[in-house]
């Protein structure tokens, strides 16, 4: 009898032990696997991957994606997400060098990017929260309208030739690291302050967790998803701004696969703490092995659509250990 209750014992402590390894390797896999990548590009191309050059085009490569990550991450912190950050973007910039090409002020076209940020997310922020549509059906229908005003705008070309001031933005830099990386730095402090610390950063947190129970706290659910997909919009606004600056042209879908890399960022984000929710910390993690990767495959001369596939595994593999995440919690 006491052989068989200390066997009983001895195996509900293996199951336990087994089960608190697998929460430790889902949580630390994102970590794992962003040093792993590192470790492995730099064993096949020690003497340029982590020179100070490449390092600091990775984080150039990135710095867009990491703002309008941080756009994501606001929405997907409420349990939303937002198909039309990437249309944004592209928008945002669009109008902002059109309007520079007219010889509009820097700060009047500066002005309407955000502004068109500000619309689409309020846009977004109306259908869902008062509306009652759900995120993938209002930001798919907002997404698809916004790159059709692209083309309207640039006249389905791409637009170029924007002064000298405006592209500075995107191509100058301080202290020989390019002004895009701080202006990502910045926002990603900002969101993640925001989220941390303020009220509404803990109401947003509330209402991903269980909207019912938020709103008998007291909680205005309807204008506080409102408020995050209005700042989404923005964001991904100065995204597109920047992106546009840097390239020195724009184009109605310029932005357009960030869409994709920021959800998958936030995915990958969400494995990283123990709630599995979505956090700022955790999408830029996600961020830098998307980046990683790319700048990794590309030094490799891997082909492009061979790139294409890796990123669709990433994808799958983010929403796959995201799930897991959520059923250890």
């Amino acid at each position: 009898m006491t052989t068989q209750k200390e066997s009983t014992t001895t195996t509900a402590v293996v199951v336990q032990q087994s089960k608190a390894a697998g929460r430790l390797l889902i949580s630390g896999g994102t970590v794992v696997a962003l040093i792993l990548l590192i470790l492995f590009f730099f064993l096949m191309r020690p003497d340029t991957f982590l020179s100070f050059v490449n390092v600091r085009n990775i984080l150039y490569q990135i710095s867009i994606l990491a703002i309008i990550a941080g756009a994501q991450t606001i929405v997907m912190v409420l349990g939303d997400f937002d198909l039309s950050v990437g249309a944004t973007s592209s928008l945002a910039g669009a109008v902002t060098s059109v309007l520079l090409l007219q010889e509009n002020g820097l700060g009047v076209a500066l002005l309407a990017g955000l502004a068109v940020g500000l619309i689409v997310g309020l846009v977004n922020g109306i259908l869902i929260a008062y509306l009652k549509m759900s995120a993938f059906v209002a930001t798919l229908a907002t997404m698809t309208s916004v790159i059709g005003l692209g083309y309207l705008v640039t006249g389905g070309t791409t637009v170029f030739g924007m002064p000298a001031e405006f592209n500075q933005l995107g191509q100058g830099r301080f202290l020989n690291i390019p002004l895009p990386v701080y202006f990502a730095v910045a926002i990603s402090v900002l969101i993640w302050a925001g989220l941390r610390f303020t009220t509404v950063g803990r109401r947003w947190y509330a209402i991903g967790g269980n909207v019912e129970v938020a709103r008998l706290s007291g909680v205005n659910v309807r204008f506080a998803r409102l408020l995050a997909f209005t700042l989404a919009g923005i964001i991904s606004a100065i995204g597109g701004i920047l992106l546009a600056a840097r390239l020195g042209s724009a184009a109605a879908e310029q932005g357009g696969d960030n869409t994709l890399f920021s959800v998958a960022a936030v995915f990958l984000g969400m494995t990283v703490v123990r709630s599995g929710a979505a956090n700022l910390v955790g999408t830029m993690i996600g961020v830098a092995i998307i980046g990683v990767m790319s700048n990794g495959l590309n030094i490799l001369g891997v082909n492009a659509y061979v790139q294409q596939v890796v990123t669709g595994l990433i994808i799958i593999a983010a929403v796959t250990l995201s799930s897991l995440k959520t059923r250890e919690t």
